[in-house]
């Protein structure tokens, strides 16, 4: 009797290297072995460089010049890809296996509408007519929670939403019916509620169409979520691999618990547990070390343990299939993050510095022949404050309005109407080259991407130089030694003056972006999602470099996020914001422990939590943000709400009501919509 295929994908002492013509072949990836049985879901998960993708593009038989696989076999459906040939790669692609690219429009064509290239995949895989592949794409469509799916099926990908092209891709990567599906970083970059109805998508998919799951991120919420079983990946070995239960619950391998540790948790109460990076970086040494890549950068690290010979994966737990790659495995009893202490959740504490009252921002989208289109209302009648020395986050999805409000401050772009009120003079008509130069060194704002703020032909020590020449009139030598002492003051070795931005680590660059808004010692630092680019214990290092400079000067913080959990840990002040109007304001305790508002009940329960046991979300909010031309007469939200009490939501905007200093634009009575304690009205 022949054996049965029980595993779709099958990883057996895989090493993969890296040739070049300067050189000896560098190690990417060393000895993996991991497999994937039908209906299974195993999360790959490790920070940049340590060979994720690598291994997603291997399985696909897809690796760029240069690569070679030098050691082991890649079986899927029991069948050594080395051993296919071009004709059969391109049935197994597409037809066993799928790909879903971290870009969804990597993945689209622009210039054909969405239907046809759904329709592409049968036609050329399959022998069905035209009309069946039609009534396929469609199918698929509904299958992937698209609403009016002949609509979509008109439009081209630029027409849909971030979160409608993610879809869009799942459902040609379906078309085919695959056994397997490889998805690299899927839900990066998209906002925590799509990303939230991504990750259902993802857990409904295995159960009605019994497809096996590569699931790759960085993000060890997502997948806590979505699967089964779990590989630590660090420079291209697996340093721990089991079920998620025992390896969230008692991480064996200290670099595991070094992610665990760097997560903010959106679960954490009143309470803060201190972020704990994790130090150094990887080197391109580490690969070729004999003993256990981590040991440069881990505290538990003993030559004769971890430097002198080879480490092979062990027994972690009683737990099936816990495996851990650490020469002190039995020594090690630190196996739990850090308890939760006590914190300094602020409730309204504070000096007001910045006073914002009916600030709004409208555009006018481009007409034919000159004309004026349609009015865009970025930002409409917003009302917060920034207080001295405490952190206002702005919160919401993409398009809510945040980042106009933080551009109208920072004087990027000036506002529509409405004040800013900052040491009597109003910001709001003010941009920035009609600022003084003492309110422009007043209000900094550091950036996403560092990269579009530092000029690659200068060196860090002239990025640092010039505003202290030019927003304190210091000399040369002054600048340069002011230079010097700001890296200090975000933690970053002199040496690194004479360097050009491209010589740099992500997160190096994004230190220098935020010691060249601290040059002018400002009152206020306005920080774009200022870590969303990073690695978790990047992540973790920068949100701590910001803690301390709080605590260090009297800065005042403003940070535009999309992430709850970190907001929960860094947040004195909230202002939750939908289609460019505050929904929720208030203290960040008031807020995030009892959301009153349903649109920051939804955020708050899309957030991924990094714990096997946590519930599937409470709500799943559906749809898409209406347009912001659109008119609107009644509630902002009423289009998606899942508390919609009836026709007033439509036809009448709600008041701002009030309970104590926590501010609600709802018609439904100020009860929690989390169920917690009621509020004084």
């Amino acid at each position: 009797m022949a054996n049965l295929v029980t595993d779709i994908l099958s990883f057996q002492d895989v090493s993969i290297a890296h040739r070049t013509l300067r050189g000896a072949p560098t190690r990417i990836i060393d000895g993996v072995s991991f497999s994937i049985p039908a209906r299974g879901a195993f999360g790959l998960v490790g920070e940049s460089g340590c060979g994720k993708s690598t291994i997603a593009l291997a399985a696909m038989r897809y690796l760029p010049a240069g690569m070679t696989i030098t050691g082991g076999r890649i079986l899927v459906d029991d069948r050594d890809l080395a051993g296919l040939d071009e004709d059969a790669l391109r049935t197994l692609r597409g037809h066993r296996i799928a790909m879903i690219y971290q870009d969804p429009m990597s993945s689209l064509n622009p210039v054909m509408p969405v239907g046809a290239q759904l329709m592409e995949v049968p036609l050329l895989h399959g022998t069905v007519d035209t009309s069946k592949a039609r009534a396929r794409a469609h199918e698929m469509l509904d299958a992937v929670r698209i609403a009016d799916p002949t609509a979509i099926m008109r439009r081209y990908p630029h027409e849909l939403s971030g979160g409608q092209q993610q879809r869009v891709v799942i459902a040609m990567a379906l078309m085919a019916e695959p056994a397997l599906l490889i998805m690299d970083e899927p839900t990066t970059g998209l906002d925590v509620t799509i990303e939230a109805a991504i990750l259902d998508l993802v857990r409904t998919l295995r159960a009605d169409f019994g497809a096996a799951i590569l699931f790759i991120s960085h993000n060890l919420g997502a997948v806590a979520r979505v699967c089964d079983s779990i590989g630590v990946l660090y420079t291209g070995r697996l340093v721990e691999t089991g079920p998620i239960a025992p390896v969230f619950r008692a991480p064996a391998h200290p670099y595991t618990r070094g992610l665990l540790n760097a997560l903010p948790r959106v679960d954490a109460g009143k309470t803060r547990r201190p972020l704990q990076p994790i130090e150094g970086a990887i080197a391109p040494s580490d690969r070729a070390r004999i003993g256990c890549a981590f040991a440069p950068r881990c505290a538990h690290h003993r030559p004769n343990a971890c430097d002198d010979r080879p480490i092979e994966l062990q027994s972690a737990s009683a737990a099936s299939g816990h495996t851990a790659r650490c020469g002190r495995l039995g020594e090690l009893t630190v196996t739990q993050a850090p308890a939760l202490v006590g914190n300094s959740l602020s409730e309204g504490a504070g000096d007001i510095l910045l006073s914002v009252r009916g600030l709004s921002k409208y555009y006018h989208a481009g007409g034919l022949f000159g004309s004026r289109g349609a009015v865009v209302r970025a930002a409409s009648d917003v009302h917060l404050d920034v207080r001295r020395g405490r952190t206002l986050a702005i919160v919401g999805e993409s398009g809510s309005g945040k980042s106009t409000v933080a551009k109208v401050i920072a004087g990027l772009v000036p506002g529509t109407s409405g004040n800013a009120m900052f040491r009597s003079v109003d910001l709001v008509p003010l941009p920035v080259d009609k600022r003084s130069w003492d309110v422009r060194r007043a209000i900094q704002m550091v950036f996403q991407n560092p990269d579009s703020t530092l000029n690659p032909s200068h060196t860090v020590e002239y990025a640092l130089m010039r505003p202290l020449q030019r927003l304190k009139g210091l000399s040369r030598a002054e600048a340069r030694n002011g230079a010097r002492r700001l890296l200090e003051r975000v933690r970053l070795p002199s040496e690194l003056l004479q360097r050009l931005p491209h010589q740099l680590s992500g997160g190096q660059r994004q230190r220098v972006a935020i010691a060249r808004a601290l040059a002018g010692d400002p009152e206020i630092l306005i920080a774009d999602e200022p870590v969303s680019a990073l690695d978790v214990s990047v992540q973790a290092a920068i949100v701590n470099l910001l803690g301390e400079l709080l605590q260090s000067s009297a800065i005042s913080l403003v940070i535009i996020s999309h992430d709850l959990a970190l907001v929960r840990h860094m947040a004195d002040w909230i202002a939750v914001m939908y289609l460019g109007r505050v929904v929720e304001y208030g203290p960040a305790d008031l807020v995030l422990s009892a959301p009153f508002h349903p649109y920051t009940e939804a955020l708050l329960a899309s957030a991924p939590t990094p714990d096997p046991d946590a519930p599937p979300p409470a709500v799943v909010l559906g749809g898409t943000m209406p347009s912001p031309s659109q008119e609107i007469t009644g509630c902002v939200f009423a289009s998606r709400c899942p508390r919609k009490i009836g026709p007033v939501c439509d036809t009448m905007q709600p008041c701002v009501r009030r309970s104590g200093e926590h501010e609600i634009a709802c018609h439904i009575d100020l009860m929690p919509a989390a169920g917690a304690v009621g509020a004084d009205t």
